[in-house]
């Protein structure tokens, strides 16, 4: 799970970045080097999403093909799920 929060969190903010790079100055170097760090976190979102047992049994792994916010989306999945368990 330590590794989905980091790419989570990656691909949220790398996304951020992209889409506030566009929409202001479009610099080429925050495209060049924002464009594969946002593919890399998302396709390891996917993957550890896939991996984690946790995930399978909330129903969170469609969630994890959404790009940007996918991974966000995921953890708060797993730990609603967590929360409902606990309080039982």
């Amino acid at each position: 799970m330590r590794t989905l929060r980091i790419a989570a969190g990656v691909e949220a903010v790398s996304l951020t970045l992209l889409v506030l790079n566009v929409l202001t100055v479009h610099t080429e170097l925050v495209t060049s080097l924002g464009g594969p760090v946002h593919g890399t976190a998302y396709l390891v979102v996917i993957a550890a999403t896939w991996l984690a047992p946790a995930t399978a049994v909330s129903g969170a792994r469609p969630w994890a093909l959404l790009p940007g916010f996918g991974g966000l989306l995921v953890l708060r999945r797993v730990a609603g799920r967590d929360a409902r368990a606990t309080a039982r």
